[in-house]
């Protein structure tokens, strides 16, 4: 027994799926933006909504890997183009998801990009200073365990009486003129304004 735990490296218990996204930094007029991209309305999940470039996880591929991968095929660029620095924070979810967030450089211009319109509607920037000068909205979201009709309430203390712990998921919302950021992009993305302002 002992010998199937030594060199075993724990993982997050109870995750169904594992995604990488990059949040790009790019240079435009000499300043500092972030882009992002609007996903297609034709998207099964989240059409119309701003994110960052990324997805699954695939087996064979390390979560940085997925991030450039996934940033390559959104976008239309090359790897050369893509220079990834550092890890964010990563984001657990109520839905039994993880998205680890990478940060990086795209050395490319928006006009060079050739996204892929099955996935991307359009790409744009806004200025990290924007961010810096400009505080999320936020609401916060009540999670509570609903069990199923057939829960074993007789298994438990207190059976049908038994007090499950509920919890608070926040929500932020930054507006920049037509824009509205929100979901897991703006928890990111305010994860790494936190950081950035911190050592700048």
């Amino acid at each position: 027994m002992k010998s199937s735990f030594l060199k075993r490296k724990g993982s997050l218990l109870g995750i169904t799926e594992e995604n990488a996204v990059l949040l790009p930094i790019i240079i435009v007029e000499n300043s500092l933006h972030i882009l992002f991209q609007v996903r297609s309305k034709k998207m099964n999940t989240q059409p119309g909504e701003i994110s960052f470039p990324g997805g699954r996880i695939e087996k064979t591929e390390t979560p940085k890997e997925a991030s450039v991968r996934e940033t390559k095929e959104e976008l239309g660029v090359i790897e050369n183009d893509i220079e990834v620095f550092g890890e964010l924070d990563y984001l657990l979810t109520p839905f039994n998801m993880i998205i680890i967030p990478y940060i990086g450089f795209l050395d490319t211009d928006i006009n060079n990009m050739k996204v892929n319109k099955t996935e991307v509607e359009e790409v744009f920037s806004i200025p990290i200073n924007y961010f810096i000068n400009n505080k999320p909205q936020c609401y916060n979201t009540k999670v509570e365990p609903i069990p199923e009709e057939n829960f074993p309430y007789h298994l438990i203390p207190n059976e049908s009486e038994y007090k499950f712990r509920n919890g608070t998921y926040p929500s932020y919302f930054y507006l920049y003129q037509d824009k509205v950021i929100w979901g897991f992009t703006a928890r990111i993305l305010k994860n790494f304004i936190e950081l950035y302002s911190q050592n700048n």
